[in-house]
């Protein structure tokens, strides 16, 4: 089934998504995911003003913002947006409803981020390079671009086969299905309710190596000046199974 028989980005993060998003204090959630996640944001910041690009329900903005870092959003969802107002007002966390390829937000900033994997949201490759030319955009001389994203897992894929588990679990079954020759992949998310009951979510993403990365910032005129495997500096090596990328913008 080619990609585009899948869902919007804007129809997948719908109101039920936006519910069941918020896991506190587990998954993405934990303290121990989250807490190096907005340590070096901040750090990264340098007492300016960030950005978010698909800021969501505002997992890494609020507890960034509650360090005095003054955040802004872009976020495609409104049923997200209206999560995050649950916790937060649009004057301690302003947000611009818009696609995080083109959407502008008013001011510059010293640091633009892009957390958990959300640029393979982007489903094609000039999708992905706008994405990095708004971020530039957006970015005063010397500010940063920090991209989390994972390496792709193909050295798991048998060759002839084109799809992988990645996860199960009682209840749950995840599952990816790639197209290598496009570098695109669906995931497949499988609860399993009672008897012969289960409920099917999947995700559009098109993968992206560390490399290509690089050149999209070079064509948005960004140097890389970092990447490590995690948030805390972790070194990364060629089993990594993501990384976190800090592009610069030359000057300031």
């Amino acid at each position: 089934m080619d990609i585009t028989d899948y869902q919007r980005q804007e129809d997948i993060w719908d109101a039920e998504a936006a519910r069941a998003y918020d896991t506190p204090g587990s998954g993405m959630f934990a303290p121990e995911v989250l807490g190096p996640t907005v340590d070096r944001l901040s750090g990264l910041a340098g007492g300016g003003r960030a950005l978010e690009l698909a800021i969501g329900t505002g997992r890494v903005a609020i507890p960034l913002a509650e360090r005095g870092v003054p955040v802004t959003g872009i976020e495609l969802s409104q049923a997200m947006v209206d999560r995050l107002r649950e916790k937060v007002d649009d004057a301690a966390l302003p947000v611009v409803l818009g696609d995080m390829a083109s959407a502008r937000a008013p001011g510059a900033f010293t640091l633009v981020y892009l957390v958990y994997n959300t640029i393979s949201n982007l489903v094609t490759q000039a999708q992905q390079v706008a994405c990095f030319r708004n971020a530039g955009r957006h970015l005063v001389p010397g500010g940063r671009f920090v991209v989390e994203l994972e390496v792709p897992g193909l050295r798991v894929l048998p060759p002839g086969r084109e799809a992988v588990v990645w996860h199960h679990e009682p209840g749950y079954l995840g599952l990816d299905t790639y197209d290598v020759v496009a570098q695109r992949l669906v995931s497949h998310h499988i609860r399993f309710g009672e008897g012969r009951q289960a409920r099917i979510a999947r995700g559009p993403h098109r993968y992206v190596w560390p490399a290509e990365m690089d050149l999209m910032a070079q064509l948005a005129g960004l140097e890389l000046e970092s990447r490590h495997a995690d948030w805390q500096a972790t070194e990364f090596t060629a089993d990594s199974a993501s990384h976190v990328s800090v592009y610069r913008l030359p000057g300031g």
